[in-house]
């Protein structure tokens, strides 16, 4: 298992996937738009809802200032429907089951969770340029103030 790590300036690596109503979503349908993808380690649990919630209240202004929102977790396209309708989640939500496109962006891997190391999903934003190109790579972020620190670092008012 390698734990590779993006850097800003590479090529985001491509997907398509099954959205939250079954539908195929890939990265090259955004192509001339700013794209976030985040990805969460599981639908409907408190720091994942939490950072949704996040994302949802603020997508307006994201919008406004050009940007995309993709949320992408292990989860079934039918659990992240339910939690796109329970939450009134206003983006999409894609299901990575066998995490190849959590380990093509280096979001699954090696991580402290209360102080023991194991291997699970990455809590990790991308900000996807454009012409595809990675602009911004964070990992390791924490689902509280994530939103409004990525605001910040792309200078989008509220």
């Amino acid at each position: 298992m390698t734990d590779t790590r993006l850097e800003a300036g590479q090529p985001a690596p491509a997907f398509t996937l099954a959205d939250q109503d079954g539908a195929t979503v890939s990265l090259g349908d955004f192509a001339g738009k700013n794209v976030i993808v985040y990805f969460y380690p599981a639908a409907m649990t408190p720091g994942c809802t939490t950072e949704a919630c996040d994302f949802r209240d603020n997508l307006n202004s994201l919008k406004s200032a050009g940007y995309q929102v993709i949320g992408i977790s292990k989860d079934a396209p039918a659990k992240n429907k339910q939690f796109q309708e329970q939450e009134g989640l206003n983006f999409p939500l894609l299901s990575d089951e066998d995490l190849a496109v959590h380990r093509a962006y280096g979001a699954y891997g090696e991580k402290s969770l209360y102080g023991k190391i194991v291997e699970g999903v990455i809590r990790s934003t991308f900000v996807v340029d454009p012409d595809g190109t990675l602009r911004l790579p964070l990992y390791n972020v924490k689902a509280t103030g994530h939103v409004a620190s990525l605001r910040k670092k792309l200078g989008v008012d509220a």
